[in-house]
């Protein structure tokens, strides 16, 4: 998930309003590159406490509807790949 503007290179689905207000995101826009995808042992070095939720590093679900949409992009698209973060 980004919150810049998507460069020219990326292929990306903006995240609702409202499923980013659910999720309690900061700023005025996300969008998910559907482009790439990180790959990581869980829990990850990096997984940190939600600012205000702590212990959770959980931001919460995306609406099954909006998670079938991004889904079925990264399927339709085929180019994706994964970004190592460990």
């Amino acid at each position: 998930m980004i919150t810049k503007p998507p460069a020219r290179d990326q292929l990306a689905i903006e995240v609702p309003d409202d499923v980013r207000r659910d999720l309690g995101l900061s700023g005025d826009r996300s969008w998910i590159v559907i482009t790439e995808w990180n790959r990581f042992a869980w829990p990850g070095y990096d997984i940190r406490p939600v600012p205000g939720r702590e212990p959770s590093v959980s931001y919460g679900y995306l609406p099954a509807s909006f998670f079938r949409r991004v889904r079925d992009a990264i399927v339709a698209v085929g180019i994706g790949r994964p970004v190592d973060r460990d």
